[in-house]
């Protein structure tokens, strides 16, 4: 058998042999791994980059089996140890419900362009029944009710500007 470099062994027939020159696909098969190993923390930084120059340069596939060959070519196993509950510090917060009230008051509000501001004043109604809740019990949802206010208002004060000309003009012409 001959050995043509010191790096790559005997020349074995076949596909993989370490002679055998490598692909692109090969190359990036390899610095996959190098990525995966550094990402792992089993490569530092200056290690890994001219890991990755010496596969983007290698020839054959021995170099880049070399270059792959003390990190692990799939994911790590873990060992599956039971472990107790997870502690309630590790835990996410239990969130709060959110406080229909205030839903409804905001769908109410957004519906006043729908409904010419029909839904206004039960918008702002919710919305009130809403915050006071939101406060008694620690419901999720004060946005929503603080949305259902503000357009309920807005569209409250809409009908009474509305109204207010009407009567000025139903004045004046009586009047005039």
């Amino acid at each position: 058998m001959s050995y043509p470099t010191p790096w790559q062994g005997p020349s074995l027939p076949g596909p993989g042999a370490p002679s055998m020159l490598a692909s692109h696909a090969d190359r990036e098969r390899a610095v996959d791994v190098l990525r995966a190993g550094y990402g792992e923390g089993r490569l530092d930084h200056p290690e890994f980059e001219k890991r990755v120059a010496r596969a983007y340069s290698a020839r054959t596939v021995g170099e880049l089996s070399l270059l792959v060959a003390d990190l692990p070519q799939g994911p790590a196993p873990q060992p599956m140890t039971p472990h107790g509950p997870v502690p309630p510090a590790f835990l996410p917060r239990p969130q709060p419900r959110t406080n229909g009230k205030a839903l409804a008051s905001m769908v109410c509000g957004v519906l006043c362009v729908a409904t010419g501001g029909l839904t206004g004043l039960p918008a702002v109604i919710l919305g009130h029944m809403a915050q006071s809740e939101i406060r008694r019990t620690g419901e999720a949802g004060d946005g929503m009710a603080l949305t259902g206010l503000v357009l309920g208002w807005l569209s409250v004060a809409g009908w009474l500007v509305f109204l207010g000309l009407f009567g000025l003009l139903a004045v004046s012409a009586t009047s005039g």
